[in-house]
């Protein structure tokens, strides 16, 4: 199918580890990147009367390492169908003792942490310099913490994310070290994807699922592993779905907000 006969949609959603599909029966497409490939076909729904394009970040059989994600080409995708607004929860680890396992972290700011990832569309001969200071879009965020209250997920309402490079996890060094920041949780996909969406115009938020305490805490828990990350991401998997749901309830896409605004 070439890209100038694409179905559209209006709202994104991504799909983290342990997380590969929204809803049975969809229509299936492939889409053509200046980018390359995104990470698997785009699966399209309709949700609350709404056209959802759906995409596991990892692939659909999590062949793709954090580092091999190719993030432009899954944001440009998403443009392409007509994307306005993209939900991308994830597995996250917890560097605080009271954002337990099991709760969610709807993150208002990140801290970057990889390198070597192509993290802008703007390579010249035009380059926009975008403000980063508010990552997440403001409305989307206070969208997902009402609705998350309402499901009754302990949710906690902001929330700093360092995003490393993975695919291993933290020492226990750098895990002191980012809970001594002050940092609430730990991933490995956050960075650029909420940024290369609000490049694209795209309001974008972040809704980090709390699988483990990074690298342990003493006399609480011990260091994660990646078999206990999708045991846990895969038991709370309907909650996740659930608030996606009431959310794209609520969205309206084309409503003017902050991030598609010039900055």
């Amino acid at each position: 199918m070439s890209n100038s006969h694409l179905p559209q949609a209006e709202i994104g959603v991504f799909g983290g580890s342990g997380f590969y599909s929204l809803q049975d029966g969809c229509q299936s497409v492939a889409i053509d990147t200046p980018y390359g490939a995104p990470s698997d076909r785009l699966s399209l729904v309709e949700i609350a009367g709404k056209r959802v394009a759906f995409l596991p970040r990892h692939g659909a059989d999590h062949h793709l390492a954090p580092s091999q994600i190719p993030y432009r080409a899954n944001i440009w995708a998403m443009q392409a169908l007509g994307v306005k607004t993209i939900i991308g929860p994830c597995a996250a680890g917890s560097l605080q003792l009271e954002v337990k396992p099991g709760s969610f972290v709807i993150c208002d700011q990140y801290v970057d942490r990889t390198w070597g990832r192509a993290d802008t569309f703007f390579e010249g001969p035009n380059v926009v310099h975008l403000a980063g200071a508010e990552p997440y879009c403001p409305t989307l965020r206070s969208l997902a913490v009402s609705c998350a209250k309402e499901l009754g997920i302990e949710v906690h309402e902001r929330g700093t994310m360092v995003v490393i490079q993975g695919p291993r996890f933290s020492t226990k060094a750098e895990s002191d070290w980012f809970k001594s920041m002050g940092w609430t949780v730990v991933n490995m996909t956050g960075y650029p994807e909420a940024y290369l969406a609000r490049e694209k115009g795209i309001c974008y938020v972040n809704i980090s699922l709390i699988t483990d305490y990074d690298a342990g805490i003493a006399g609480v828990a011990e260091a994660v592993s990646s078999a206990e990350v999708f045991q846990v991401f895969k038991a709370n998997n309907h909650k996740v779905r659930d608030l996606i749901y009431k959310m794209i309830a609520h969205i309206e896409p084309g409503a003017p907000c902050y991030c598609r605004e010039p900055h």
